[in-house]
């Protein structure tokens, strides 16, 4: 079945299907994780989005359960330049992802760079293009989108029930592998919620802010719930969690052009001049500022990838430690975020 990528402006891409039938509305970004497409589709940072991989072929080591950051996929749709099968067309059939392949993803990537993200339709059946258009037009923007309540857990869980420390971990849009990371660092694990109240995170040895899709300025009562929450417990931000801490301590976030999302993004520490190489996926970011709360710092446009209060014990990181998929030069931060609360360093301080 022919299909095709229609973006707000205009734009058409045609290629084949070979997922679910029907269509699919979202924001059409891209990654250059050259790995991990499980991965990327079940991330719950890419709902409402529709995501271009760039590696030339996708799907040719399958897929596998345990690969998978969430319980179903997130991203509304999938495009690629050649996807391999069965495996992975048959999985995305099955988890409802409509997907196209023959799409000449380079142009794609080209035109998202200089234009921005945008609404998009992928679509996997005979339509009209221009009813089509319409309906895309019709779409909300990203900007201005609150998610975190669309793919948060609703009820508190346990994830690791032993560990050294017992850390809180506020589910905004986690992905499994952050959890994985804290239990195999030695935590006793609880996820929450994202509308959870300080009171009950506060009587955990550490607190987690996890990941997440959509907008922060959006997440007011998120905001004010951290407001009331740092100085009383240490926390740790991831992602989302990095820039609504921003948000909370005073500083500013915006929408990306065309985001970053992949596995190769370099990222300077500013205390020792060290470079990470990191995985990351966001549309928004923290506003450069030469406040010196702000530790790390992306090479590619200067944005805000850490922050520490020190005298809060709270620090946040815009790249994901965990790296899932991704290389991984900072798999110790989360490590070493464990055995400081474990050992009461941060609530001794």
């Amino acid at each position: 079945m022919t299909g095709f990528l229609l973006l707000e402006d205009g734009t058409t891409f045609r290629g084949e299907s070979v997922g679910a039938e029907g269509y699919a509305f979202g924001e059409a970004v891209f990654t250059t994780a050259m790995t991990g497409y499980q991965e990327v589709v079940t991330d719950p940072s890419y709902a409402d989005q529709i995501v271009c991989f760039t590696a030339a072929m996708v799907g040719n080591y399958g897929v596998a359960a345990p690969r998978s950051e969430s319980r179903r996929a997130h991203a509304r749709g999938v495009v690629m330049r050649e996807a391999r099968g069965p495996a992975w067309t048959d999985w995305l059939h099955d988890q409802g992802v409509v997907a196209l392949t023959g799409i000449d993803t380079r142009s794609l990537v080209l035109h998202l760079r200089q234009a921005g993200a945008m609404r998009a339709i992928a679509m996997a059946a005979d339509a009209s293009v221009d009813e089509a258009l319409s309906a895309v037009r019709a779409q909300p923007e990203m900007a201005g989108r609150a998610l975190a309540a669309k793919v948060s857990t609703r009820e508190p869980y346990v994830f690791s029930n032993a560990g050294r420390a017992h850390v809180a971990v506020v589910d905004y849009g986690c992905k499994r592998s952050i959890l994985n990371r804290l239990a195999w660092a030695g935590a006793a694990v609880t996820v929450y919620p994202h509308d959870v109240d300080a009171d009950e995170l506060a009587a955990y040895d550490g607190v987690l802010l996890s990941n997440g899709p959509g907008d922060p300025e959006p997440l007011e009562a998120e905001q004010v719930t951290l407001s009331s929450l740092i100085g009383r417990v240490p926390i740790l931000g991831i992602c989302l969690g990095h820039q609504l801490l921003a948000l909370a301590t005073g500083h500013e976030t915006f929408k990306l052009p065309f985001g970053h999302r992949g596995a190769n993004h370099p990222v300077v520490e500013r205390a020792t001049r060290g470079v990470l190489v990191t995985s990351q996926n966001h549309g928004f970011a923290v506003a450069p500022t030469e406040a010196r709360e702000a530790t790390h710092v992306s090479l590619y446009d200067g944005t805000v990838e850490g922050l520490e209060f020190p005298e809060c014990h709270a620090r946040s990181v815009q790249f994901h430690p965990e790296a899932g998929p991704g290389p991984h030069d900072a798999w110790g931060l989360i490590d070493r975020w464990v055995e400081e609360v474990s050992g009461g360093l941060a609530k001794a301080a």
